[in-house]
């Protein structure tokens, strides 16, 4: 099975910037944001779309994250402000030159924890620092096939650094979508007796208790059957490779006590073994398909059954909270 990662950068960044190491990668040098050249240049730039189950013809957003790797300063992250992003279709295997799809400029999201505020940008920042990916608007990839995003950024006020990263954009989506309905799924909860308490949550390890239990007390077939909305989050926060997973958890836990019974909140690990690669049931019946599964994904599911949004691997808490909102009383 594939652990697909979601954003180059946080492979390349060693194992200290995945959620399984407690050590953070070496300290560099901050940007000053006075210099009048990006640190590095374009060959030591790389863009990867994070946004991993894109279906032509629907509208939504696209998640990209930029990076550079040097012998001075290490792996670092493009963080804050706007880039420029052009859209561009390759055809159905790559092959065809590029048809000019759409133009659009995506502002930065950060993992929750971080302030999309705190610094001006486009600029460098250490992955331990500061995570987070660049975000369009919603915009609609017409054809399936391999599609090319060409992102401009003037990094730390200097000149513009254009990058390709290529995505694939399926006929239809392979994951539950918006307008689906939701997969009863009886997911492992606190009163699960056939199952470690690391599946149920990985944070719950050498015998602890499992944390947040009010995000694990029932089962996403429960909450449908009794009617309630549902905000759940798949999301491993130990065995994440992107840093991204633990922080979404805490801020789902943060809405939980925020909204109450607004909503049932239920947080789903993905493992059930980490180390032998068995996936929980029910993270199988939501995100894996063909082998393939990726994560973190968090689903606002309405009270008739109806995937109203969705969001991965990163959320905006703002757009969260406007979406739990507008639910009907």
């Amino acid at each position: 099975m594939t652990r697909r990662l979601l954003l180059a950068v946080l492979l390349l960044a060693m194992s200290a910037a995945a959620c399984t190491s407690g050590d953070d990668p070496p300290p560099a040098d901050p940007p000053t944001g006075s210099s009048t050249a990006p640190t590095g240049d374009a060959t030591t730039f790389s863009a990867q779309v994070a946004s991993s189950d894109l279906a032509a013809g629907s509208a939504e957003a696209v998640q990209i994250g930029v990076f550079t790797s040097t012998a001075d300063a290490g792996v670092q992250l493009l963080s804050f402000g706007d880039i420029d992003v052009a859209f561009s279709y390759l055809g159905a295997d790559g092959s065809q030159p590029p048809a000019a799809g759409p133009s659009t400029t995506a502002g930065f999201v950060p993992a929750p924890g971080n302030d999309a505020a705190e610094g001006d940008g486009p600029t460098l920042t250490n992955p331990s620092d500061v995570a987070g990916v660049y975000v369009t608007p919603d915009v609609t990839l017409e054809e399936a096939g391999l599609w090319n995003a060409s992102v401009t950024a003037s990094v730390d006020g200097g000149a513009a650094v254009t990058l390709d990263a290529a995505f694939t954009v399926y006929s239809e989506h392979r994951i539950p979508a918006p307008g689906d309905e939701a997969v009863p799924t009886k997911n492992l909860t606190v009163d699960s007796k056939d199952a470690p308490a690391v599946a149920i949550d990985s944070r719950a390890q050498d015998g602890a208790d499992v944390p947040d239990p009010e995000l694990h007390d029932t089962t996403i077939a429960e909450a449908l059957k009794a009617g309630h909305p549902v905000l759940v989050q798949f999301a491993t926060p130990v065995y994440c490779v992107s840093n991204f997973c633990g922080p979404t958890v805490e801020a789902q836990e943060e809405l939980a006590a925020e909204y109450g019974e607004a909503a049932t909140f239920i947080h789903i690990e993905i493992w059930r073994d980490y180390d032998e690669s068995v996936v929980n049931r029910a993270a199988a019946d939501w995100l894996l398909r063909d082998g393939d599964l990726t994560e973190p994904w968090m689903f606002l599911i309405g009270a008739d059954g109806t995937i109203l949004e969705r969001w991965g691997p990163l959320f905006d808490m703002a757009e969260v909270r406007a979406a739990i909102d507008g639910l009907p009383a």
